[in-house]
This record gives structure tokens, sequence and C-alpha cells, in this order.
């Protein structure tokens, strides 16, 4: 899943019926994943890998959507659990099913994102990306964490910006330890 992950763009030749001309089409990649019974999504190209989840080491103070710290592949990763951290109503999870770990990783940031099945990829029109969600605002007003939502058949799923959210909170954070 690595070598695939590199892409997220991809450009696709469509023929126009009418005249028989080519014109371009621009297409995404994004993985869609399951929080509290809704589906979720963010870009291929923001997942590195997606691998079982390993031990969680709780680390104290953390906010409690923060579960610990995991090694994977040599890498310390915070795990985070977003539907906790959205306030989603959680699935009853099976004990004997296996949970996975989205590993995301940036510039910036590594860390992993509880889910509850192994997330599929779906190829998209960037045409069924309303990005431009008016109706989506948070209890501050803020809806960066949401990229746009992606309107395929009888499926609504919403494509987030991980990377805000957690730039949000570390700037929250920091602000909340200045003054104090």
């Amino acid at each position: 899943m690595t070598d695939n992950l590199l892409n997220k763009k991809e450009l696709f030749l469509k023929k126009d019926k009418d005249n028989g001309q080519e014109e371009h089409v621009d297409r995404s990649q994004i993985v869609v994943f399951k929080l509290g019974g809704e589906e979720y999504a963010m870009m291929i190209d923001e997942i590195k890998e997606v691998v079982v989840t390993p031990n969680i080491a709780k680390i104290p103070l953390m906010p409690s959507y923060i579960k610990g710290v995991a090694n994977v592949r040599g890498n310390i990763l915070a795990v985070l659990d977003l539907e906790e951290k959205f306030g989603l109503m959680k699935e009853e999870k099976d004990k004997n099913k296996k949970n996975y770990i989205l590993v995301v990783e940036s510039d910036k940031y590594k860390m992993a994102i509880l889910v509850q099945e192994v997330p599929n990829t779906l190829n998209i029109l960037d045409s069924q990306i309303d990005n431009s969600p008016n109706v989506v605002i948070g209890e501050e007003g803020d809806k960066d964490f949401i990229k746009g939502l992606v309107r395929l058949e009888n499926r609504l799923i919403i494509l987030l910006d991980i990377f805000s959210i957690v730039s949000k909170d570390i700037l929250q954070a920091g602000s909340e330890e200045l003054s104090a």
C-alpha cells in the first residue's frame, strides 16, 4: 500500500461522447473509514500505512482523545481517537475483532488514527468534492478541519484535514500554557 499512497492526484483522459475529443479529468484517491457509524476520509497521500493496532502506552495528563503512544516500526507515534475528539457515539467493539491505525505523516507531524475496520481506497472525481460545506460549523464557528464533502450516489463522505485538527489543538495548548 505504501507505493500506491504516493499518488494523490491522477490525470485521466475522458472522451467527449458528442465530438470524440479528449479532455483531462482530475481524480483523487481517498481512504475511507468509519467513525461513529459515519464515513470519513483523508487524501491518500496523507496516510503512510495501515497497521494492526499495536500496544498503546498511556501518557498522563493528555487530552482524553489522545490514547497514548505506540511504537510502529521504530517510530513513536501519538495515537488519536477521533470518535472521542469529535464527540461521536462509539460503535460497539467486538473484542475478537482487530482494530487498526492509520499512520499519518506530514513534514511537521507523525501520528496514528484509530479505526475499527480496514479502510477502503476510492478513486473519485474532483468534481464530486464539495469544497464549501457551509452547513458544517463547529461550536466556535470553526470548520477548518473539514476539507469538503464527497458526494457519491447514495453516500456522503466527510473529507478531513487531519493536520488542521492537530495544529489547532497544539496552538490552543500553547496559548493555555502562556496564560497560566
